[in-house]
């Protein structure tokens, strides 16, 4: 089986490829964005035609939210249109899609875990721009949505913490969003058993149990072995300067298609956590 792998040089698309490559049955190729600018329609067409993988693997996206927020027209041009790009050479050289969207696409008004038949409703350009990927999809592709995803490849909240940490300095997280952390390496391997089981429909995947920004934190350095009193709680509204872009509040995921469908769920992402700290600490 030949599958592609978009945004391969992310710390999701790093993992993919790791994932993929260790299957003996699959022929991976990851194609970064210097490969491969899913926004270009003819780049895609000609990269598809000359590949002519059975699955592409879609985790190519501009996930900085404030930026979004600030330039909707790169946003769109990446995460919608990219997306369309993508769609449209899988179905003209028979390909199946999985797309990787996110948390982002709900207000966070529910007060509870959405599951994934609940009605979208983003808050942000970012939300809004990869809610609109997964409408240029076929009915027969795949979605992933998945939240506050962390690797050991890239930036994330868990690498900026330790960072920040290791020089004594005092942090300030908001302990009013709540979600469900997500390890790459975990993330990457239920990607590949929707990807290449061809899978329809939406699929939530996080590690379990929700959190707050600052509960994450207080576990990283936990984990870290800092003293948890580094950090301290705040409010969204306390924040100074406030980020451009507005966050659903309680963006929790209900990993209901996985359940009902009798797959195996991601762990609890303590565990995940301390393997990556220990991992980014060397």
């Amino acid at each position: 089986m030949r599958v592609l792998v978009t945004g391969a040089a992310g710390q999701l698309g790093r993992d993919l490829v790791a994932e993929l490559d260790r299957l003996r049955t699959v022929e991976v190729t990851g194609a970064g964005r210097k490969d491969l600018d899913v926004s270009d329609r003819d780049m895609v067409m000609t990269a598809v035609n000359g590949l002519r993988p059975d699955v592409i693997v879609h985790a190519a996206a501009w996930t900085a939210v404030d930026g979004c927020e600030t330039d909707p027209e790169r946003a769109f041009k990446v995460n919608s249109l990219g997306t369309r790009n993508i769609a449209e050479a899988a179905r003209f050289f028979g390909s199946h899609v999985c797309y990787v969207s996110t948390d982002y696409v709900f207000d966070g008004r529910a007060g509870r875990a959405y599951v994934e038949w609940d009605q979208p409703n983003p808050l942000s350009v970012y939300g809004r721009s990869k809610l609109g990927g997964e409408l240029e999809l076929d009915p027969g592709s795949t979605v992933v949505r998945t939240s506050w995803v962390c690797g050991a490849h890239g930036s994330n909240i868990v690498r900026t913490v330790l960072e920040l940490a290791s020089r004594g300095q005092t942090l300030r997280f908001v302990d009013d969003q709540w979600g469900c952390p997500t390890f790459t390496p975990g993330l990457a391997s239920k990607i590949t058993l929707l990807a290449l089981e061809r899978r329809a429909g939406v699929y939530h995947v996080t590690h379990q149990g929700p959190t707050s920004w600052y509960g994450f934190v207080q576990a990283i350095l936990e984990a870290a072995g800092q003293p948890v009193s580094l950090v301290q709680p705040i409010k969204t509204a306390e924040l100074d300067p406030p980020r451009p872009a507005p966050r659903p509040a309680y963006s929790v995921l209900d990993n209901a298609a996985m359940r009902l469908s009798g797959l195996e769920l991601l762990p609890e992402w303590h565990e995940p956590l301390g393997d990556l700290v220990k991992a980014l600490k060397g």
